[in-house]
């Protein structure tokens, strides 16, 4: 509904899941959740009917997803992923099963047996500490509304219905409905939940929407017919702007589109400072569709696949074969020169097919990664077998995350050269190039780093665990999270141990955490002569044109300057203050 009167300028701050900057008519998506009540059910005859009862409504949601699925306009594109996850959980045996269960042993109705199946879910899920995992409890919660909904006979409101421009504001929005957005009727949106890691802000991403998400009460705020501005860079929403305030965003995004134009342009340039110094540029992803936004922001290889989604939403453990499909994707992909495969950082808090080894007191510590690759063997091997096949198709490297200690490295070798005896003996080429490096994440392996760059080819530093551990935070607790801080000098210090020790042995030394992708801390990386960078696609063009700027000279007075300072608030205003100036277009001042 239209507003009348004038209503007064609101400012909201929010996650930036995808950057730009946008302005215009706001409209407001009621998404309610489908209220559900118990009731009994009766004879055997009408639990029979409730269980057709569910089917059906399990065939409709499949039927609708299909169809939007048919209508994409980029059916290549990253959106009919998600879409087919969306069907992958309306097929899975067991989350059928147990509705059913719960119908036949509870004699209750459809909606009521289903609650409890989500709930379930939720309990485990709400155990898993790591990000992008907990939030896949958000596609089974989309699809069990969606079923919900065909239940009770209640009409979704669809975003592909909306036939003029708008910047959709809601609650939440399923991968379902943001794949169903198009440029030329939705701007950008705002959503009250959400987080750089769900697959909505994955496909904005993919789709270069503008959004914010996590803005708490964003739909409390505006109403249908306001005026909004999303910046999607910084997370702010603002409300009926005044004039002002309005020209001052429009001034801005002209700047940023030509700005980002201009960094297009220069995006397939190489990463080479002023005074020769090159540095190679990959890209972190999670999705084989990721890879042409990829090199068209200016990557020339993966430096880190994550595998992890590979067992995410499946009945049964994939098979060599669909590793394989994977991985030769991968290799093969369009303008990629290089992969770095990082084999699964799964168990733990992590293992979703198997939520009892989620019950540890500690699971980020617990049995994940290396550690559960050593204690399931077979597994491991299906995964090694794999990648080694895809290396026959192009320059490939392995990555084991988590590695605490020489004894485990030696292990992985040990593996991995059966597997390759076993390759061999199969008649089933693969590469003698491939290279084998670990990640450095843990303190304990920067501490014996000299050691353990004679057992590999090359280090990548996992700044995101690496900060965690050697900082005793957890970096999703909201509580703490003001004390994850990668430019705490003790950090800086391990980076450099880890760097000096890699080089002494001969080997190259890369980054693929966050930090790696951070325009401001672009400078202290050259200056630790880092080998090698890799981060979110969107990152790079910002990241390679600091460099192009810039002399290594530069950035070594810099990181000298920095690592006199014996305060982390001391650093990070100097960093901060000192790259402004600089590059004032990359790294602008934040007023957070």
């Amino acid at each position: 509904m239209e507003t009348d009167a004038i209503r007064s300028t609101v400012v909201l701050k929010g996650i930036g899941v995808s950057p730009g900057i946008v302005s215009g008519r706001a409209y407001v998506l009621d998404f309610k959740d489908v209220e559900t009540h118990r009731y009994k059910l009766g004879n055997d005859k009408i639990v029979s009917e409730e269980i057709e009862r569910f089917r059906k409504a399990l065939k409709d949601s499949e039927e609708e997803l299909l169809a939007i699925r048919e209508n994409l306009e980029d059916s290549e594109g990253i959106g009919p992923l998600f879409i087919d996850v969306h069907v992958m959980i309306l097929k899975d045996g067991r989350f059928i099963q147990k509705t059913m269960d719960n119908i036949k042993e509870g004699r209750i109705n459809a909606e009521w047996a289903l609650g409890k199946v989500i709930s379930e879910y939720r309990q485990v899920f709400e155990k898993i500490k790591d990000g992008y995992i907990k939030e896949r409890i958000k596609d089974v919660e989309d699809v069990a509304q969606r079923i919900f909904r065909n239940l009770s006979g209640d009409k979704l409101e669809s975003i592909s219905d909306i036939k003029e421009e708008v910047i959709i504001i809601a609650r939440d929005l399923s991968p379902a409905d943001t794949v169903q957005m198009t440029a030329d009727k939705v701007l950008g949106f705002a959503t009250d939940v959400g987080s750089k890691t769900s697959h909505t802000a994955i496909v904005a991403r993919s789709m270069e929407i503008p959004a914010s998400v996590g803005l708490e009460n964003v739909t409390a705020e505006v109403a249908t017919g306001d005026t909004v501005i999303i910046d999607g860079t910084s997370g702010m929403v603002i409300i009926n702007p005044d004039p002002e305030i309005l020209k001052r965003y429009e001034e801005k995004k002209k700047y940023y589109m030509v700005m980002e134009e201009g960094l297009l342009k220069g995006a397939s340039l190489p990463a080479k400072t002023k005074d020769g110094y090159s540095i190679g540029i990959g890209a972190n992803i999670e999705f084989i569709e990721e890879i042409p936004s990829a090199v068209a922001h200016g990557a020339n290889g993966v430096g880190l696949y994550r595998t992890e989604f590979i067992y995410i939403n499946k009945e049964s453990l994939p098979t060599e074969d669909e590793h394989f499909y994977h991985y030769k994707s991968i290799v093969e992909g369009k303008g990629i020169k290089w992969s770095t495969i990082r084999t699964f950082d799964l168990g733990g808090d992590k293992f979703i097919s198997d939520p009892r080894l989620a019950d540890e007191m500690n699971p980020a510590m617990g049995l994940r990664a290396v550690r559960y690759c050593l204690r399931e063997v077979g597994l491991f091997k299906v995964q090694i077998r794999a990648i080694l096949r895809a290396s026959a198709y192009g320059n490939t490297g392995i990555l084991i995350p988590m590695i605490s200690g020489l004894e485990e490295i030696r292990a992985v070798k040990k593996i991995i050269a059966e597997s390759k005896e076993e390759l061999k003996k199969e008649g089933i080429p693969f590469s003698s190039e491939i290279k084998l490096g670990i990640m450095i994440e843990v303190p304990s392996a920067v501490v014996i780093a000299e050691d353990l760059a004679k057992e590999v080819d090359f280090f990548s530093i996992g700044t995101n665990d690496l900060i965690q551990y050697s900082l005793a935070i957890d970096r999703v607790n909201e509580r703490v999270d003001y004390l994850y801080k990668p430019c705490h000098p003790a950090i800086l210090r391990l980076i450099r141990q880890v760097v000096d020790a890699g080089h002494r042995e001969g080997i190259k030394v890369a980054m693929c955490g966050e930090m790696a992708g951070d325009p401001v801390c672009t400078l202290i990386l050259l200056g630790f002569e880092l080998d090698g960078l890799s981060m979110t696609p969107l990152a790079i063009p910002r990241v390679k044109k600091i460099i192009r700027e810039s002399t290594q000279k530069e950035s070594k007075e810099l990181l000298e300057r920095l690592m006199s300072f014996s305060g982390t608030r001391e650093i990070e205003e100097y960093l901060r203050n000192y790259m402004s100036k600089r590059f004032p277009d990359e790294c602008p001042i934040s007023y957070e």
